[in-house]
């Protein structure tokens, strides 16, 4: 019914998942995430009891190996599920049952498990490794996520066809304004194209939402300055302090992750000048 993979990133810092399927809202039951402890994606006639469980075990330091054996040996129902878990350290692991409809089977290294059902055939799962492994380790985990998730659904994905997608990601302080460990969560629930529709979603999600590189700021002065006090103005925004009214005009926008006094990103300029 669905790929994904599970993965952590190379500083040990984030973990997620990502994952799409013919299935209507496949993020509503598929992916779990904890920040500082590890992630797990549960599909083939998933059994969501495994997401409160699988991190309750992956909270105790149990090894993702450990976790899926224990897992999936307390369940009756096991031959029929996949599932793919990573923890803080060490190898993903990812298990697949004898009765899973075919092609379906895995592939896991340091920090990954990727797995998928109902797929188009081995190449699935080997694009998304590939895709995972030559992505720089440096990059944002959510996109090396959804470049592996893509490239999964390039080679054929589900071979059912395509409905929904999902990306999650989960780091210690690093959600809105600092006071959530949620990083990315963004769903495609129904949408004949849902994996490009998730990659959209992401952009826009970073626009929004990521904090701006230091070292493209531009110090808000001389004709930076004159320019961005005359684009504020012709919006409504004329103010004798220009860092509060960027900050204002920004709150209107949804940008203030993006706001450093003093300064302006350049993002932020070229959507005002929009």
């Amino acid at each position: 019914m669905t790929f994904s993979i599970v993965a952590r990133s190379a500083d040990g810092v984030a973990h997620g998942v990502a994952v799409a399927s013919k299935f209507l809202a496949v993020g509503a039951a598929v992916p779990a995430a904890e920040a500082a402890v590890g992630a797990l994606a549960t599909q083939s006639y998933a059994n969501l009891a495994y997401r409160p469980q699988g991190l309750a075990l992956l909270r105790t330091g149990t090894a993702a190996g450990d976790v899926v054996a224990g897992l999936t040996a307390a369940d009756p129902g096991r031959e029929s599920r996949q599932l793919g878990v990573v923890g803080r350290t060490g190898d993903g692991a990812t298990f697949t049952g004898a009765d899973c409809h075919g092609w379906a089977g895995g592939r896991t290294g340091d920090g990954y498990a990727i797995q998928g059902n109902i797929l188009a055939g081995p190449e699935v799962v080997a694009a998304m490794e590939t895709a995972w492994l030559s992505s720089a380790p440096s990059a944002a985990l959510a996109r090396r996520l959804l470049a592996a998730l893509r490239a999964g659904d390039g080679a054929g994905g589900d071979k059912r066809g395509r409905q929904s997608a999902a990306l999650l990601v989960v780091a210690p302080g690093q959600g809105y304004g600092g006071t959530s460990d949620v990083v990315v969560d963004l769903r495609v629930d129904d949408h004949p194209d849902p994996c490009a529709e998730l990659a959209r979603l992401l952009d826009i999600h970073t626009l929004l939402f990521d904090k701006p590189d230091p070292a493209t700021l531009l110090p808000l002065r001389d004709a930076v300055a004159d320019e961005v006090r005359a684009l504020l103005a012709a919006r409504g925004h004329a103010q004798s302090d220009l860092d509060a009214a960027l900050s204002d005009w920004a709150g209107i926008e949804n940008l203030e992750e993006r706001m450093v006094p003093g300064h302006i990103d350049p993002l932020v300029l070229t959507h005002l000048r929009t």
